[in-house]
């Protein structure tokens, strides 16, 4: 056996001061609520009525709240039947399909920890997360718009020997362990649950200097965001939220999301993708009445909506967030799909802003909303670290009851990431109005948000350096209409070994790497004015190549010639 015993694993923890943790208590935010405990008690409550819509496999499944904990019962029951212990660590990459949901209740009523992939990640993010994580098992689909994950769960098993379990959801398991073997072992499951300030799971986080990081967040924490993000939204038991966005990002999972809409009794639609051909005949069946979308999408469907045979008219809103939706982009939208528009801005670690439902349309237009909570601390501040006014811009820090105060295992970003006094360093360049709304202008990092995803520079740029025919290369965010910002990667090539755009492209499925990584656009340049170690650093160079960039295209009229 491989398995990394307890005592020398790195601890999973989230710890508040007390005299904070105290003020949260008292307040009402923390109520000493579990992720599977709600469930349970939404089961007894709510027993026949649909919880969870989806398709598996091409075959739709609707369970009931009472189908739904039965499921999670039997996959708890199944997972330490495989002799995992509470505390273990599973990773966990499903695309959007109801078991997504019995698999990750069903850890939190095992005392596991899922850790949250994309189904999009590859190899390289996949072990990342294994290793970092200390991971003891891996839970995938066979297979997930068109994706082979059998064969990539050997490449991971090859790579992470302490990963001692594949667990397979659905079709053929291969050598590992089918979901479908799993039976209802009551005497195998805990009799109590959770410690509600305990880590219920890992998120993941865009990574400014690499790989993402992993986010720590606690029963009480995580519950109260979704609660109060149900009073802000309106959902309600009649409500029936879709889940169009992958279903492992923070923005479908609590913003308010599925486990906001199963937390109110609410019924849950996944949508095995996002598109309107999809999603739009599940909407007119399934009558649903809200939805998440990032800003690319949520054009595509008001553009779609014009002419579809499908009645969306039970869609009542349509929230965006992932990325900035521009004013322009939101009168769209608006007009498009004639129902409330929502704006979200948050993050994996913590903060969520709202416009509220009630807001003016200019402020539901121009701006991404306020805060959850009146205990989120905000302060918007100079390159000094200074206090600004309202009105002015600078980078965006923040605390409070559902706000992380350290990733795990990740001493350096946790120095980077948290001033002293436990503020988060969101990244994000800011303006807030005197009323408390944000207005999201940027990034501060190299992070690039590409609809939705944000995206390390760094990253991509070690990626292209490890091809033969590349010399050097700086990647930059370029803004864009359709996705926010696109990546754009300037190459210096080898001399005399100038390769196409398209064979890069190709390098990058060859490592194993998340397609949304790719570059869009690549851009040919004889050498940069300064890279010798300490005469310029690659923050500074990527903003002149940027500015660079942005000049041209403005004198080109956006008609340059791109690769």
């Amino acid at each position: 056996m491989n398995r990394i015993p307890t005592r020398h694993r790195h601890p999973l923890a989230q710890i508040w001061p007390s005299e904070f943790a105290a003020r949260y208590r008292q307040a009402g935010y923390w109520r000493g609520e579990t992720l599977a405990g709600f469930l349970r008690e939404r089961a007894m409550q709510f027993g026949e009525r649909t919880a969870i819509v989806g398709y598996s496999n091409g075959e739709l499944i609707r369970w009931s709240y009472a189908q739904l904990w039965e499921q999670v019962e039997t996959a708890a029951a199944g997972f330490l039947a495989l002799g995992l212990q509470p505390g273990d660590r599973v990773v966990v990459q499903l695309g959007n399909m109801p078991q997504f949901y019995s698999v990750v209740f069903g850890l939190f009523r095992a005392g596991l920890i899922p850790v949250y992939a994309l189904p999009a990640h590859r190899l390289t993010e996949i072990t990342h997360f294994a290793t970092k994580a200390e991971a003891s098992a891996y839970v995938v689909a066979a297979r997930y718009e068109q994706f082979d994950y059998l064969a990539l769960a050997r490449e991971v098993k090859a790579a992470q020997p302490a990963l001692e379990h594949v667990i397979v959801v659905d079709g053929d398991a291969g050598e590992f362990t089918s979901l479908s073997s799993f039976r209802p072992e009551p005497a195998r499951l805990p009799t109590a649950d959770a410690d509600p300030q305990s880590v219920a799971f890992l998120q993941i986080s865009g990574g400014s200097t690499g790989l993402s990081k992993l986010i720590p967040r606690t029963h009480d924490d995580y519950i109260y965001s979704f609660r109060a993000s149900n009073a802000i939204c309106n959902i309600t038991p009649e409500s029936v939220y879709m889940v169009a966005l992958p279903a492992a990002h923070n923005f479908p999972m609590s913003s308010p999301g599925a486990f906001g809409a199963l937390y109110a009794g609410a019924t849950v639609v996944v949508s095995p993708n996002p598109s309107p051909e999809t999603a739009f005949p599940l909407i007119a069946a399934e009558r649903v009445t809200a939805v998440g979308l990032v800003p690319p999408l949520a054009l595509l469907w008001a553009q779609a909506a014009a002419t579809t045979p499908h009645d969306l008219s039970s869609l009542q809103v349509l929230q965006v967030g992932g990325a900035k939706l521009t004013p322009e982009a939101a009168r769209r939208v608006i007009a498009g799909l004639g129902c409330q528009l929502q704006q979200v801005f948050g993050m994996a670690e913590g903060l969520v802003n709202y416009t509220r439902l009630d807001d003016p349309i200019e402020t539901i237009i121009e701006t991404q909303g306020r805060p959850i909570s009146p205990d989120d601390e905000v302060l918007v501040v100079d390159d000094q670290g200074h206090a600004l006014e309202p009105g002015q811009t600078g980078y965006l820090l923040t605390r409070g009851p559902y706000t992380i105060r350290a990733y795990h295992n990740d001493d350096a970003a946790n120095a980077r990431s948290f001033t002293e006094d436990g503020f988060y360093r969101t990244g994000d360049v800011v303006t807030r109005t005197p009323q408390g709304y944000l207005i999201v202008q940027g990034r501060a990092t190299d992070h690039i948000n590409r609809a939705g995803e944000k995206i390390s520079a760094e990253e991509v740029e070690d990626h292209l350096l490890a091809h033969p025919q590349v010399f050097d290369a700086a990647v930059v965010s370029v803004p864009d209409t359709y996705l926010g910002e696109r990546i754009c990667a300037f190459i210096i090539p080898q001399q005399g070994e100038k390769p196409r755009a398209p064979e890069l492209k190709k390098w990058f499925k060859q490592r194993n790497v998340a397609a949304f990584k790719v570059p869009d656009q690549i851009v040919f340049v004889d050498a940069f004015d300064t890279t010798a170690v300490g005469k310029t650093s690659r923050k500074e160079l990527r903003a002149r190549l940027r500015a660079q960039l942005l000049a041209q295209e403005a004198a080109e009229n956006g008609t340059g010639d791109k690769q």
